[in-house]
């Protein structure tokens, strides 16, 4: 098991909600005795928070803004990219109705099909990208090109199977491509990662056509949508670590 990879996963649990709010609130109710106000604005607003984050309204004023930032690809596409680079977004563990082999998680499958789509659209070749920094027997990369291999027919050129993050993604994958002279790419993520992504990338001296996919914030909002309900504050809990992971960025490398 990767210690960076452990180590972010542990503070994300704590600078994340819904665990961020209920530490908030659990201080209020600590210093209520002594500051009576502050104590009970403070616990009652990380609470009302919460329920914020939860509804898709709330989640919407974290994540809008991160896939406003690059809007779906056009179309048929027919700029000059090289290559298509898929990154990976975690897996199932020992899935059973797979005779118990790891499966890509429902991000890193969304991720695949628009990947196989664009390549039956231009014919680019693929880098799948993921490591294995939760000490799985395979990684990421390995699982992705037999998903697109038997699940979607496409081939997988090649394969990034050590890296533990964004930053890892981008530094190999960049090393096994301009071995090719190949540094034009469509770059395959989530819409709400593609912002972090993308600057990482292009650090590595890759220039990028954002290809994001998982769109959330493109249909109206329902009235059941000011309900509070675990999934909203699962994207909340998505768009935050984004948020945290750009100010770290740009404080890191400014």
């Amino acid at each position: 098991m990767s210690t960076s990879w452990l180590i972010n996963t542990l503070l994300g649990a704590v600078l994340l909600p819904p665990f961020n709010m209920l530490l908030l609130c659990g201080l209020g109710l600590l210093v209520q005795r002594r500051w009576p106000r502050f104590g009970m604005t403070l616990a009652v607003g990380s609470l009302l928070m919460l329920a914020l984050l939860s509804t898709r309204p709330g989640a919407m004023l974290l994540a809008a803004p991160l896939e406003n930032r690059h809007p779906a690809l056009p179309l048929p596409y027919q700029g000059d990219a090289q290559a298509i680079v898929v990154l990976g977004g975690g897996r199932l563990a020992n899935a059973p109705e797979y005779g118990h082999q790891d499966s890509p998680s429902s991000p890193t499958l969304r991720r695949m099909r628009y990947a196989a789509a664009l390549h039956r659209g231009t014919g680019l070749p693929i880098l799948v990208t993921g490591g294995q920094p939760d000490g799985a027997k395979e990684s990421e990369a390995v699982i992705m090109a037999r998903g697109l291999r038997e699940d979607f027919g496409v081939p997988v050129k090649w394969l990034e199977g050590e890296s533990d993050n964004t930053a890892e993604n981008a530094s190999q994958s960049a090393d096994m491509l301009k071995k090719e002279n190949v540094r034009r790419v469509l770059l395959v993520t989530d819409a709400m990662h593609m912002p972090r992504a993308v600057k990482i990338f292009e650090r590595q001296g890759l220039q990028i056509t954002p290809a994001p996919t998982a769109f959330y914030t493109v249909t109206p909002v329902l009235p059941g949508d000011f309900v509070p309900r675990t999934g909203w504050l699962v994207q909340s809990s998505y768009a935050m670590h984004e948020w945290i992971g750009i100010l770290w960025y740009r404080l890191r490398y400014r």
